[in-house]
């Protein structure tokens, strides 16, 4: 079945205001970056993988794998500039101004999305199963997950690892989807190389495979994580709420009000311009679950 614009309209929108939005049609965009090494499809991975990091993150330690097959690489602690800035025109009001952002602690963050196996050993259903618009397989994202859903999970993990698991704060995920890199996708401004990085609209609706691809097929960012741009949009652990007004904030967690949780990263609905890019903002209530949005967990380091 063909998603028609007409029919998109009918879902709920990914965006800033109070309640939901609806999902928005076709666009395009991509970019250059230092590549690392690849690491093991989900299938693949052992507590030995070698995922290819950089110095920073090797000082850290190697990458591990969890109870459920989990792949998470260590983030370093450091600072970044978060949103967009005003000389981005294609940037939304919800991006800016731009500002300074301090990580003081390294994390772990999974290298993929939360899979629909991993889903299912944590929480034992599978709330995607005979949904339309959904590709069924072990290492396909695991979608139709709420906020609430996601929350639900890290808690089960953490207590069945004794180790704590969270949604990434929003600052936490584009600090890692950035990987050091200050240009408009992670592997930077050419709007011709999003393809290789990313599902969205142009190798997903336009050429009728209308759903969540399977993980890890597409190149990852610097720091070693598949799919932070497209496939499907990201709960993070925040409230929603616009970009205030300070120059510099240290470990920020979103704002104490507000019915609406940030989702980042777009998914293959989306146009890259100006969706499918490192500063895009999403919002949704916690409650809604959607076909075109997962989630992928942090972890506290070590």
């Amino acid at each position: 079945m063909r998603i028609s614009p007409i029919v998109l309209l009918l879902f709920p929108m990914l965006g800033c205001g109070s309640g939901t939005e609806t999902a928005k049609p076709p666009s395009e965009s991509g970019g250059n970056q230092v590549q690392p090494q690849k690491v093991a499809t989900p299938e693949k991975q052992s507590a030995k993988t070698p995922a290819e990091m950089t110095p920073d993150q090797l000082k850290l330690g190697d990458p591990v794998v969890n109870s459920i097959g989990m792949l998470l690489v260590p983030i370093p602690a450091g600072q970044f500039q978060m949103g967009s800035p005003d000389s981005d025109k294609v940037a939304e009001d919800k991006e800016k101004p731009q500002h300074l952002v301090k990580i003081t602690e390294p994390f772990y963050l999974s290298v993929y999305e939360i899979t629909q196996q991993q889903y299912e050993k944590v929480m034992g259903v599978s709330p995607w199963q005979g949904k339309s618009i959904v590709q069924e397989g072990r290492d396909n994202p695991a979608t139709h997950v709420g906020w609430d859903d996601a929350v639900e999970f890290c808690r089960k993990l953490s207590e069945q690892e004794g180790v704590e698991y969270r949604l990434p704060t929003e600052a936490q995920w584009e600090f890692s989807c950035r990987a050091g890199t200050t240009t408009v996708h992670s592997f930077g401004d050419d709007a011709s190389k999003l393809g290789e990085y990313a599902w969205y609209s142009k190798n997903t609706l336009d050429i009728d495979e209308q759903y969540a691809h399977r993980v890890g097929q597409k190149l990852p960012n610097p720091w070693g994580l598949y799919d932070m741009h497209g496939n499907v949009w990201e709960w993070c652990r925040d409230r929603y709420a616009p970009y205030g007004s300070e120059k510099v904030l240290t470990d920020p967690t979103g704002s104490a009000q507000g019915e609406n949780r940030v989702l980042r990263g777009g998914s293959f609905l989306d146009a890259p311009s100006p969706i499918v890019r490192s500063a895009t903002r999403g919002a949704s209530l916690p409650a809604n679950r959607y076909f075109y949005v997962g989630f992928r967990p942090s972890r506290t380091y070590p």
